[in-house]
């Protein structure tokens, strides 16, 4: 395996031609029209400035044989001050104008990018991990911005060009035709290096989003790696993507480093043609010298920009390259697909599936021919081996993933008919690593509510072991929980993500719950949070506590994605089914009973 392995592209990836990009690019600058028309002038008049000011000089040194009066040395000098100024104000100002409109437009396309990161389904994320795609929002679109710049400056260029081109022919035409019969050989020299220089940029910037992902990820689990003390591997593993990564762009490097030297030197090549020709026909007379010196002046003058802009069209692939990044993350096809904007007032929380067939990946299927029905403001736990299917039909409620067959109705309406952000601000979810952002508990509770006061905040919190849980918090509610909630307890965060879904005061809740052990007093506030919510919705329970399934309306068994055992607690264990081998697993030693017995076997 080379180092090019792990560089291949996202399967969202797509190629765009040149002439898609650029149509897309003006689609952005378009509300910028006026700014744009005023850099176009300000590029053109930078262009004629520059191109003055040598070419007044040759002329003024053409005319000293005529002994120019002091009057006549003045006046060039103050027009070619006049020039120098003029140009660089105008490229100041040109300057300053492209910043704010690229700023402008970097922040449009930053946004529809993260818009599209947020807008696509956990399938998504499960293919594509989130360190490459905020490489593209960042990075990319950095490229991106700095693109435009060299394409105003290439106006610029191009502009001086066609004025020197114009001063050349007014010279001497033929000498011109000379130089114009080289451009088609530049031109020429610079496409090889196109398609190079386009592959060898897209597979340098998807080993940055590499090496962008393995710090992502090793940032976030740093607290693990330092447990099991890792932190030789995850350094390794960085050193390994980091190397790759500058391997790639060295070659990048290389590959852009090889158009100026080979350009130039076709230019050196021209520039001696004309010498010859032109010293020739001067000996000839045929041309003045003077004219021949200030063809050759107005020679470097006109290399330069053409040059320039043969190099460009090379560095151009660089931005383009970004560009057709940032805009395949944006156009990335969702695979939950809304057939509607249904919005319902107030869901109730009726619950049905019907046939439903759910696999994440083909020849794989976790939901085989899936029915069932949750009436509204029923509790439902959810109770099987790793891989009954239990997570998933949380996670096909909240849609976050697309079933292939059958229905799922929310209130009687197609699940795939709703406007999900109205739908989804009426679910309450608390997944089994409660997560919480950095900032105070208040803050953290009121994330889906934000117009909720504090003081309504402590009356619920203090609905729960009478509050006595906010005098473990160091400052109450403006404790600050840290990243993720790494100052807090499992089960204090735990607390905080159901008062969170309590102030939202969801129609349908949904807990995927935390296996990790806690303190019996500690579970016992847990439950009283949970029967506040459960009184007030219809809850899908995927259940790891005994205390959660008994509270439970009624216990769906699964094996397999398939139903084969429902009912309540005590029913379900006298049947003697499967029920009752997986409480015997799982939770008979959460038991009193158990925990007495276990007591009297210790004495």
């Amino acid at each position: 395996m080379g180092f090019f392995s792990g560089l291949d592209a996202e399967q969202y990836d797509r190629q765009y031609s040149d002439k898609q990009l650029l149509q897309r690019m003006a689609d952005y600058f378009k509300p910028h029209m006026n700014t744009l028309w005023a850099i176009g002038v300000l590029a053109l008049l930078t262009a004629v400035t520059a191109a003055a000011v040598p070419l007044l000089l040759a002329r003024a040194l053409d005319e000293i044989g005529t002994q120019l009066s002091e009057q006549q040395i003045w006046l060039v000098v103050s027009v070619v001050f006049l020039s120098g100024f003029l140009s660089w104000a105008a490229n100041w100002w040109r300057r300053r104008l492209t910043a704010r409109a690229i700023g402008d437009v970097i922040l449009a396309i930053r946004l529809e990018g993260f818009q599209a990161a947020m807008s696509h389904d956990l399938s998504f994320y499960d293919e594509n991990p989130s360190g490459k795609v905020v490489s593209r929002i960042t990075s990319d679109t950095r490229e991106y911005g700095d693109m435009i710049v060299l394409i105003t400056d290439l106006i610029s260029q191009f502009g001086q060009a066609l004025i020197v081109g114009g001063v050349l022919i007014a010279i001497n035409w033929w000498l011109s035709l000379y130089l114009f019969g080289m451009l088609p050989i530049v031109y020429w020299m610079a496409t090889l290096f196109r398609e190079a220089a386009r592959r060898t940029t897209r597979t340098g910037m998807r080993a940055m989003g590499n090496v962008n992902s393995v710090i992502k990820e090793t940032i976030s689990g740093i607290a693990v790696a330092k447990n099991f003390r890792q932190e030789e591997t995850i350094f390794k593993e960085f050193d390994s993507g980091n190397r790759s990564s500058f391997e790639v762009n060295l070659r990048r490097g290389f590959v852009l480093s090889m158009v100026f030297p080979a350009l130039n030197a076709m230019a050196a090549l021209g520039t001696a043609l004309l010498l010859y020709v032109g010293g020739m026909n001067v000996a000839s007379a045929v041309i003045t010298a003077g004219a021949w010196y200030l063809f050759l002046q107005g020679l470097d003058r006109f290399w330069f920009p053409v040059l320039n802009l043969s190099a460009f069209w090379t560095q151009l692939q660089s931005g383009l390259a970004a560009a057709e990044r940032s805009f395949a993350l944006i156009d990335a096809e969702p695979r939950v697909v809304q057939t509607g904007k249904v919005r319902l007032p107030r869901i109730k929380g009726d619950i049905r599936f019907e046939n439903v067939n759910f696999r994440y990946t083909e020849g794989e299927p976790i939901l085989r021919d899936f029915s069932l029905h949750i009436r509204p403001g029923e509790t439902v736990a959810l109770v099987g081996h790793t891989g009954a299917g239990k997570t998933s039909i949380a996670k096909l409620v909240n849609r976050f993933y697309e079933f292939q067959e059958g229905q799922l109705l929310i209130d009687g309406k197609d699940i795939r008919s709703l406007d999900l952000t109205d739908y989804r601000r009426q679910l309450g979810i608390v997944s089994q690593v409660p997560f919480l952002f950095d900032g105070t508990v208040s803050q953290n509770i009121r994330y889906a509510a934000p117009s909720v006061k504090d003081d309504a905040i402590l009356r619920l919190a203090r609905k729960i072991g009478k509050g006595e849980w906010l005098e473990t918090l160091p400052d109450g509610l403006k404790t600050q929980v840290g990243e993720r909630g790494g100052r807090l307890s499992m089960g204090q965060r735990q607390l905080v993500s159901l008062l969170r879904v309590l102030v939202q005061k969801p129609g349908i809740f949904v807990l995927d719950e935390a296996t990790a052990s806690i303190d019996p007093f500690t579970e016992w506030q847990i439950q009283q949070a949970l029967d506040l919510i459960l009184s007030k919705s219809t809850s899908i329970l995927i259940a790891h506590r005994l205390s959660t399934v008994k509270a439970a309306d009624r216990i769906i068994v699964l094996k397999e994605g398939q139903i084969i055992e429902e009912g309540d607690h005590d029913g379900l264990l006298a049947q003697g089914g499967h029920y009752a081998t997986l409480y015997n697993t799982y939770f008979r030693h959460q038991s009193l009973a158990y925990i007495e017995e276990s007591r009297k076997l210790a004495d």
